[in-house]
């Protein structure tokens, strides 16, 4: 028995969201792939829980070709079906249109910064957030709009938000979690 207070949105009994929570998520990883990655993921949550997304990411990850940058921007209307016909994935018909558009795009912001981190840092002053009871802020609003503005869709600030979180730009782990950190802790 596992007797870890973590936070209040983990739920225990799936050992798949336990791992992530304890290993993955807040934790900064900036890699362009795992950034690539978790923003396609994020925004297949739009209207979910993170969890039902979670439960299929080894099977979008099939699908999408291990997301291989380089084949999603390429996909066809026969791959679009081949989607949207994969029940173990989410079959959205807006949000996998989304997905190829959104990859075009993150590839135009890692050819112009050099890196999506780069990107990222020049809203974040490459500065971990600390904040809990959150689910946007300035810093989400900022990102979000200027992602809308470059043409991706399903990126709204909550969805950027659980990004941020999830690739460990915001540390959010509760109070009461094991986990929880402040920034003064940091110090």
């Amino acid at each position: 028995m596992n007797c870890k207070n973590r936070c209040k949105w983990c739920n225990l009994k799936n050992d798949l969201y336990v791992e992530y929570h304890d290993s993955e998520w807040c934790v900064p990883a900036f890699d362009d792939k795992y950034l690539y990655e978790m923003l396609i993921l994020e925004s297949f949550q739009a209207g979910l829980s993170w969890e039902c997304v979670l439960n299929k990411r080894e099977s979008f990850r099939k699908a999408y070709d291990d997301f291989d940058i380089d084949k999603v921007v390429s996909y066809d209307e026969n791959k679009v079906l081949e989607l949207l016909n994969n029940k173990n994935i989410i079959r959205n018909k807006r949000k996998i249109y989304a997905s190829i558009n959104n990859s075009r795009i993150f590839k135009a912001i890692v050819c112009e910064y050099g890196s999506f981190y780069n990107y990222l840092k020049t809203f974040t002053n490459d500065k971990i957030v600390y904040e809990t009871g959150k689910t946007t802020s300035d810093l989400s609003d900022a990102i979000s709009k200027n992602l809308k503005k470059r043409g991706m869709t399903f990126v709204g600030s909550v969805i950027i938000y659980s990004y941020l979180q999830a690739i460990g730009v915001i540390y959010s782990h509760d109070k009461d979690c094991y986990l929880y950190k402040s920034e003064l802790e940091q110090s």
